[in-house]
């Protein structure tokens, strides 16, 4: 099967990769040529998808269009030129819609009686501030007290959540189907660094059988609300024992796809694609069709993965968040890199700076954070990296100038 990503940041990178693992041929349209899916693609095509007329002549072999962008514009142009030469989008404008707005979001789960961090004013300090439509960690701050809340911004905020200020882990869930028939896939344990972006993933999850249980059950009633018709991702946090909704994002998200293939061999990929080109002629006897029984069958490994982020540079290694992956140029993967399973990184012999995510598994949870604490062992010797930094939400990092990176 040949398909088309569009966008080649880090959902393009994630794209691309399952695409490869799905035995699919993949073109990747950017208008930047020095995305890091770039590196990664079979075929790279420099445009802008926005000027009219560029779909036909460019894509006509195409079988499908995954987008891998949050840009409106863009992505509105893909559904009216996809509808008009009769390509499948595997995109939901209407629930994109609702995940996309925070405020939107905010007020589902409330209609819905979903639990969720008590809004401002409602609650007390310090609260979090979120844009509406921002991604991930994206401009979120922490206000710790009125007067600081008022300075920053016209009460009440325009274009802005407020909501109460949790601390707790935070774990992610994917629901995909169409309405009538859902399935919520594995739970992944997510890390932040120190600017609540997200360094770590690892699987399988750490929640008790009962806690995955109520969370699977959070996630399908939400996909049920918005009528999803493809791929959703759940964020909650654990507080205070129970698990409350932070966000949603009805798109193929960045890092815990690639968590969850190399722990349980499903592909969501696949699964999103199924869901608007259902067809056995071009995803094979394993596909994980919806409604069909054979789709739960690779999810019986449940084998140990720690897929994290690592940047180098003279004397320094340190765990950051996915966003040092998307400016670092062109990336490509590598198989065995210093004892981890896999690598997607813009290292090169010589290179004295350089980014990777370390893809690394086991045969279960403890086996995987030993060989990831191996690994990292192992290119701090290699490249004498004297300084170990793994900051958290709150510090800057903790530096080390052993070789023992386990805690």
């Amino acid at each position: 099967m040949r398909i088309a990503v569009v966008g080649g940041k880090l959902q393009g990178v994630e794209a691309v990769y399952l695409a490869h693992k799905a035995g699919w041929e993949v073109f990747l349209i950017d208008f930047n040529p020095g995305v890091p899916a770039s590196g990664m693609c079979d075929f790279f095509i420099p445009m802008d998808i926005v000027d009219k007329g560029w779909l036909d002549p460019v894509l006509k072999d195409v079988e499908m269009i995954i987008p891998a962008t949050e840009e409106r514009e863009v992505l509105d142009a893909l559904s009216v030129g996809c509808r008009e030469v009769g390509i499948p989008f595997a995109f939901d404008p209407r629930a994109y819609a609702i995940s996309s707005s925070k405020l939107e979001s905010d007020r589902l789960f409330g209609r819905i009686g979903v639990p969720a961090p008590v809004g401002w004013p409602g609650c007390g300090f310090p609260v979090v501030a979120k844009p509406s439509g921002g991604s991930g960690s994206e401009g979120v701050r922490v206000i710790y007290d009125r007067g600081r809340l008022e300075e920053r911004f016209m009460l009440p905020p325009d274009g802005w959540v407020l909501q109460e200020y949790m601390e707790g882990p935070s774990y992610s869930l994917e629901v995909v189907g169409v309405p009538g028939d859902y399935r919520a896939l594995q739970v992944t344990d997510l890390e932040m660094d120190a600017g609540y972006d997200c360094k770590r993933v690892t699987a399988p999850s750490v929640l008790t059988p009962g806690q995955v249980t109520e969370f699977e059950k959070i996630s399908l009633q939400i996909a049920e609300a918005v009528q999803l018709r493809g791929l959703m991702d759940v964020e909650v946090i654990l507080h205070k024992g129970q698990l409350k909704v932070l966000e949603i994002d009805a798109r193929l998200p960045s890092q815990t796809p690639t968590v969850v293939y190399q722990s349980t061999g499903i592909n969501m990929l696949q699964m999103l694609a199924e869901c608007f080109f259902d067809n056995e002629t071009f995803f094979g006897e394993e596909a994980f069709f919806i409604g069909s029984p054979r789709r739960g069958a690779p999810g019986r490994r449940r084998q140990g993965v720690v897929y994290e982020h690592i940047k180098v540079t003279p004397g320094v290694l340190e765990v950051c968040g996915e966003h040092i992956l998307a400016g670092a140029g062109p990336v490509r993967l590598h198989t065995d890199f210093y004892g981890a399973d896999e690598a997607i990184t813009n290292y090169a012999p010589g290179r004295r700076e350089w980014v990777a995510t370390l893809i690394v598994t086991g045969a279960g949870r403890k086996e995987a954070r030993e060989k990831r604490d191996r690994v990292i062992n192992d290119i701090r010797a290699h490249f004498k990296l004297d300084v170990y930094r793994d900051p958290f939400p709150g510090d800057f990092g903790t530096t080390k100038d052993t070789k023992d990176t386990k805690g």
